[in-house]
């Protein structure tokens, strides 16, 4: 139903955690390289369990590549440098949400491509740097979905 997209992520139990939570909430899960581990990580298939196999992971080379991808979808990129919270929209089914990578977030470049609604924040006390990217993905995700009745869902 969503699309969750990973900018060159670099914690593999944070990419297990999107993984397992992926499979469980029926979105699609988009890696965008370099990763910061390989797919046969230990420790990505130890926070991911069984989970792994059961989520539909797309693996790309670029962010063209994934957007391309992605076709027409809307696409929103989560910086906390953004200024309108997730809260605020009103998500639809097929949406994307792109995250950058844990260390450094999206790139100004490449945050530059989205516009101001498309930009959203998750949001947290003042002086603050960030949150744990597998629990920002679960934020947005699960907002999204429960705007939705949790569809697909038992």
């Amino acid at each position: 139903m969503f699309e969750i997209v990973l900018y060159e992520p670099e914690i593999p139990p944070n990419s297990g955690n999107i993984m397992r939570m992926a499979a469980n909430s029926g979105a699609r899960l988009h890696l965008i390289e370099p990763l910061g581990y390989t797919l046969s990580d230990k420790t990505l298939a130890r926070a991911g369990l069984d989970y792994i196999r059961l989520a539909d992971i797309q693996v790309h080379a670029d962010w063209p590549s994934c957007r391309a991808s992605l076709g027409a979808r809307r696409v929103f990129a989560l910086s906390t440098k953004a200024t309108r919270s997730y809260a605020e929209v009103a998500f639809q089914p097929g949406d994307a949400f792109l995250f950058g990578p844990e260390s450094r977030g999206l790139p100004e470049p490449l945050l530059a491509e989205f516009s101001a609604e498309q930009q959203l924040r998750i949001p947290m006390r003042p002086d603050n740097r960030s949150i744990n990217l597998s629990n920002a993905v679960a934020v947005v995700l699960y907002e999204a979905w429960r705007q939705h009745d949790f569809a697909g869902s038992v």
